[in-house]
């Protein structure tokens, strides 16, 4: 396939109109034939990645429950395996907030154009503020209380609500993990055709993404940078350091905190570790995506790692499906990020309503490109940040869904490890020092291949 037909290389070339585009614009005065001909591409995008966001949740989440199959045979593991997933979600996105809150990416954009921008999305910002008067009068269980809905279809229209989608995703899905199997199924495979078409509108959507992003650019630009269009290189720098502080995080979460606990909880070293699921990996980065890269995965788990074929074929499966660091960790500095550029300072609670939503919300982001960008949007507008703002980074989330991707397989494969070993079911193999030898060398010559027509 030639470089230009493939889907990053058109959103970069749109990123790059965008900023030519949005840099001539303001210099000429544009700004009113920009917001009629060339913002509602944006919008439409924004819109069509909004639209999904719902039924993307609750089929994702409720086929990833139901996958459990039975409570009583696979409560040790399932338990295990779900604890572990959440607790370095959990640590992925305490790095990502200490990262970015330590190192303000967003605050080296001038306060000049943080005025700016806060002028473009003044209604946005006094939704905000009014939302958060409103919080301060509420009583401390009341979180727990908006959790619940009242009535699902109304919470399903507002993308606001998705606290309360979540709910129901969990509620259904545990019902159907309690009601007879010849009864469930029907219901199961209604959500799976579901998660599958949805998985496919993503796909879509995505294609629009090059012409979304130029509108979304464009508009942003010309709006901006209309008054004091040299203030544009400290945005562009800003993004940049953005971009370091995404990739500092990803690096602590993949060669400090994995490898801490395969240091702790197995009796594989290190270097073995990572010898093994190198095929897993580079297929990651290829196609940015843990659903595909899934049977790769389980074949480095089984053979490279001596990881049971009992646990890899839960573990593994349910981690394309609900463990999602990277991507946690990326929507926690991207969200900060674009708030700090808006210059909106978020409130430790809010900070704290970044994670729980993130932690929750990982669980329902599908194993498949740009499915993050989805979550970020659903993020976003629960703290208050006007989701538009997604527009600063869009440009540069292809080659950190390729890194997040890898920091995705590499903590799928190390949690079948810890719960293998936990199970003794955790073999000594040869074949991870032997990747050079006929044993492997089939298992690395898919992977190349796998990555070369990627």
């Amino acid at each position: 396939m030639p470089w230009y037909r493939k889907l990053h290389w058109q959103i970069i070339i749109g990123l790059l109109l965008g900023l030519a585009y949005g840099i001539v614009g303001a210099a000429q005065g544009w700004e009113q034939f920009t917001a009629y001909w060339i913002a509602p591409f944006g919008t439409i995008f924004l819109n069509l990645l909004k639209l999904i966001a719902v039924p993307l949740i609750l089929a994702s989440l409720v086929v990833g429950i139901a996958s459990l199959a039975d409570l009583n045979k696979l409560s040790r593991i399932g338990g295990k395996t779900i604890g572990l997933y959440l607790i370095t979600t959990v640590i992925a996105l305490v790095v990502g907030l200490t990262l970015v809150n330590t190192l303000d990416p967003g605050g080296s954009v001038p306060a000049e154009m943080q005025q700016q921008l806060e002028e473009t999305y003044r209604d946005d910002v006094g939704e905000r503020e009014a939302f958060a008067e409103d919080a301060a009068d509420r009583g401390p269980l009341q979180p727990i209380v908006d959790m619940v809905p009242a009535n699902f279809f109304n919470s399903a229209s507002d993308n606001g609500n998705m606290l309360q989608v979540v709910f129901v995703a969990f509620f259904i899905g545990i019902g159907l993990l309690l009601i007879p199997g010849e009864k469930a199924q029907p219901l199961i495979d209604f959500f799976d055709s579901l998660n599958t078409l949805i998985i496919k509108l993503v796909e879509i959507i995505m294609l629009t993404a090059p012409v979304g992003v130029f509108g979304l650019l464009a508009d942003a630009i010309v709006s901006i940078a209309a008054d004091s269009p040299a203030e544009l290189g400290s945005l562009l720098s800003a993004l940049g350091y953005y971009c370091v502080v995404v990739v500092l995080g990803l690096a602590v979460m993949v060669f400090v905190v994995y490898p801490l606990f395969v240091t702790l909880f197995t009796r594989k070293s290190v270097p073995e570790f990572f010898k093994a699921i190198a095929p897993a990996q580079l297929v990651a980065f290829s196609t940015s995506s843990s659903g595909a890269t899934l049977p790769i995965t389980m074949e480095v788990s089984e053979k490279n790692l001596g990881v049971s074929k009992e646990i890899s074929s839960f573990v593994l499966p349910l981690g394309a499906t609900i463990n999602m660091d990277g991507t946690a960790l990326y929507q926690a500095v991207a969200a900060v990020f674009i708030a700090q550029v808006l210059g909106l300072d978020l409130t430790m609670v809010q900070q704290l309503n970044i994670v729980l939503i993130a932690v929750l919300a990982s669980i329902g982001t599908a194993g498949v490109p740009s499915a993050g960008i989805v979550m970020l949007v659903v993020i976003l507008e629960s703290v208050g940040v006007p989701s538009a703002g997604i527009a600063l980074i869009l440009g540069v989330d292809r080659p950190l869904d390729m890194l997040r991707t890898v920091n995705n397989i590499t903590g799928d494969t190390m949690v079948a490890s810890v719960v293998a070993e936990s199970e003794n079911a955790l073999s000594d193999v040869n074949g991870v020092m032997q990747m050079g030898t006929n044993d492997s060398g089939p298992l690395t010559t898919a992977a190349s291949e796998t990555s070369s027509t990627s």
